[in-house]
């Protein structure tokens, strides 16, 4: 069953999702109910954690200063001096 849904949006922002929805070949209407069934279903989604990688979990304590993209580059440069 369908149902009236009335929405306060800044006209900026419905401009730009009408467009996409034509883009797109959809109606804005179909474009809110899948993102809303989406955020929706998320939450009823469950992950599913292996005993493994829960018994990994927190393992590793790194120093609050820690840059992971840093680290991967000094160890690019050390690999191929």
């Amino acid at each position: 069953m369908n149902t009236k849904l009335t929405l306060k949006l800044e006209q900026t922002v419905i401009d730009k999702a009408k467009d996409y929805a034509k883009d797109h070949r959809t109606s804005l209407s179909k474009l809110i109910e899948n993102y809303l069934l989406n955020i929706t279903n998320k939450k009823e989604q469950t992950e599913s954690i292996t005993p493994l990688v829960k018994s990994l979990s927190g393992i590793i304590k790194l120093p609050t200063d820690f840059d992971p993209k840093k680290d991967y580059g000094d160890f690019l440069i050390n690999k191929y001096k």
